[in-house]
């Protein structure tokens, strides 16, 4: 049980987080799939001038697809040559090229140094592959004259050097100085070290459409300029985890701002200081937002103008402010508004990159599931559940189900980083028909020198979001009595490091360590929902750091290898800040004897003080096997000093408040909800 540093972050407040979506809504005109037609090709960037990808004729929409300084309209690198890179040589020789390119992100660049920005010149259009194209430590820089730029379909993020409000590095995402006829459309940009967004220094012409941005200070920064200038459009875009500039817009001539939702989401590290912020000479038409939680939702200064109209606050304070005259946007470009009710479910699917930017028919298109069958008997197309894996292609952009014919499969299975969107399933007509099972445990020899460690030991390990598992057990069944020359018995059999993880109607069994829910690092989300599970172990064999909800399972207590009766069922190494593990509506139970067992106890992993472990067991029957003081200490930390908490359990094991076993109140369980975990992720069966 050890877990890898992270880079400090400094926070305002801990709250829980809702959901929040919609859908895609695009004006490409053909359907592409990025995963076929934007493959990652042999070479470490491959030319191709003919077969230009369909979407790349998609022109901007609001203030960017106006006819101004010369520039007609927003289309990027349309005409040019379409290239895909891997490299930041290849990347920057692209993008600060004098011709047209559609410049295409196959995969993760790391910007060296850190803060990297790179000079975009005119008429690019810089666009991620699926959901593979990530830009890490730094961004893009658009200078003076530059335009007719395009920055799509792209995740930018950690750039963060440990000061929230840094005052000492500049390294944003996407910064302009004095460009024109930009479109920011379908990216995610979070964890920067400045700002996410700054236009700045007259830069005009701009449009901001259908981003997510979030886990910043300072968002979006508009002005830095005595001239009332830019015109910008900014429009679906979920604004959530962020403090301040959101946006600050200052000097703006026409700031068209409509369909966002702004979201301070409970059980969140940061906490809003304001909203969308009018300065100066700003003339601003706000239309049809949603607030939710925000402070200061709406603020202006006194010459500046917001004209308000169709918008939706939900749980905001502070200043809410509007007044003077400002203009028609009808007037410069047409556009259709949604209601600001349905931003959450709207944005939810919708905002951020996709696997296909084509048309909402493309998008359908791109989530259907490629289906590989895996039997024992040859009757598939893999005989192993690794070799399937290992077929799926890496970045895949959508769905594929691994499809398991019933057998007991012994073998080790990896789903690595590069693969998301996995489903491995059962097709028998029981969970118990299709199993994945090994043996290894931390201390056995590896076949190549060495040991495993705990986490190493997994008969499954999940690294790729976005993965699912349905209808099958996965089990670990080392022989503890065989093995009493090892040090330690931890045999995972199910190990996940990863986020939106969804597993679903499985049996997960072991002994020591059975199911570790972990994230890919320290400071990375890891969400995992079990649902209609079994879970069965003796010690500490729900643990991890991952955001994590048991729900509507059965968790079953299991002797020790010696017939005793004496465990722990949860372990969390929760860092600070985050929510660790949920048992919601479940049962626990188990042929053991009574009061030998406890609900958890703290894992500080590797003897971090600065971790804040937090199991909640709530509205779950309790048999008899449970501690009347069902939380202890471990490895020299206090359960006391960290979280642990119940509420409205029941059954023989259940007891009544007291200072050994603190139960929520009805207030702090209203904000202790599977939804409050989940984080804006609605898991869905696929």
């Amino acid at each position: 049980m050890s877990g890898p540093s992270s880079k400090p972050r400094r926070h305002r407040r801990s709250r829980t987080a809702l959901a929040a979506g919609i859908p895609l809504a695009l004006t490409a005109a053909g359907t592409l799939a990025y995963g076929t037609d934007l493959g990652v090709l042999g070479s470490t960037a491959r030319q191709a001038s003919a077969a230009t990808p369909t979407w790349a004729s998609d022109t901007a929409d609001g203030f960017a697809s106006v006819n101004s300084l010369g520039q007609n309209g927003t289309y990027g690198g349309r005409g040019g040559k379409t290239v895909t890179v891997k490299t930041l040589a290849d990347l920057e020789k692209y993008a600060t090229a004098a011709e047209p390119y559609i410049i295409v992100v196959a995969g993760t660049i790391t910007m060296n140094p850190v803060g990297k920005e790179i000079k975009v010149r005119s008429d690019k259009t810089i666009v991620g592959q699926g959901t593979s194209g990530h830009i890490v430590g730094g961004g893009f820089f658009l200078g003076q004259g530059v335009h007719n730029v395009i920055i799509r379909n792209l995740t930018i993020r950690d750039a963060y050097q440990g000061i929230w409000n840094d005052k000492d590095h500049d390294f944003d995402a996407i910064q302009m100085d004095g460009a024109h006829h930009v479109w920011i459309d379908h990216n995610d940009l979070r964890h920067m070290a400045d700002g996410l967004i700054d236009v700045r220094k007259d830069s005009t012409n701009v449009t901001v459409s259908w981003n997510k941005l979030s886990d910043n200070n300072k968002t979006f920064g508009i002005g830095w300029t005595q001239n009332v200038k830019t015109d910008i459009t900014i429009h679906h875009n979920w604004i959530r985890e962020t403090e301040q500039r959101n946006p600050s817009t200052d000097n703006a001539a026409h700031a068209h701002l409509y369909n966002n939702f702004l979201e301070d989401a409970p059980g969140t590290a940061i906490r809003s200081a304001y909203g969308n912020y009018s300065r100066g000479g700003t003339k601003m038409v706000l239309e049809n937002s949603l607030f939710q939680g925000i402070d200061n939702p709406v603020i202006k200064d006194s010459g500046a103008a917001v004209v308000q109209r169709g918008n939706s606050f939900s749980g905001t304070s502070g200043r809410n402010e509007s007044g003077g005259t400002a203009f028609d946007p009808k007037t410069y470009y047409p556009y259709t508004l949604d209601k600001a009710a349905d931003l959450p479910s709207v944005l939810k699917s919708g905002a951020g990159p996709r696997a296909s930017i084509g048309t909402a028919a493309a998008a359908t298109k791109a989530a259907a599931a490629t289906t590989l069958t895996v039997a024992q008997d040859g009757s598939g197309q893999y005989r192993t559940v690794q070799a399937a894996v290992n077929a799926v292609p890496a970045n895949n952009p959508s769905r594929v189900v691994i499809a398991v014919k019933p057998g007991t499969y012994r073998e080790l299975v990896k789903v690595p980083s590069n693969k998301p969107h996995v489903t491995i399933q059962g097709t028998g007509g029981s969970r118990k028909d299709t199993t994945i099972v090994y043996n290894n445990a931390s201390g056995t020899p590896k076949p190549g020198g060495g040991t495993y460690g705990t986490g190493g030991s997994a008969t499954v390990a999940v690294e790729a979001d976005d993965f699912q598992a349905r209808n099958l057990t996965i089990s670990n069944d080392f022989d503890e009595k065989a093995n009493q020359s090892l040090d330690g018995h931890q045999a995972v059999a199910l190990r996940t490091a990863a986020d939106k993880v969804f597993l679903d109607g499985i049996i997960v069994s072991g002994d020591q360590d059975t199911l570790l829910l972990d994230t890919a690092s320290k400071d990375r989300l890891g969400r995992v929902y079990v649902s209609n599970s079994y879970v069965i172990g003796n010690v500490d064999f729900i643990f991890g750091r991952a955001t994590a909800v048991v729900d509507k399972s059965v968790i079953t207590l299991k002797k020790r290898w010696n017939g005793t009766s004496a465990g722990y069922i949860t372990a969390p190494s929760t860092a600070a800040n985050r929510k660790g593990i949920l048992i919601a509506n479940s049962t626990v139970n188990g042929d053991v004897s009574a009061g030998t067992f406890y609900l958890g106890r703290p894992w500080h992993a590797g003897g971090d003080a600065s971790l804040d472990p937090q199991t909640t067991v709530r509205n779950t029957s309790l048999n008899a096997a449970i501690k009347s003081t069902p939380w202890t200490d471990m490895s020299g930390f206090s359960w006391k000093d960290d979280r642990f908490a119940e509420y409205g359990n029941y059954g023989p094991g259940a007891g009544q408040a007291s200072t050994n076993r603190p139960h929520l109140s009805d207030a702090q369980a209203a904000n202790q909800e599977v939804a409050d975990w989940l984080a804006g992720w609605t898991p869905s069966a696929s």
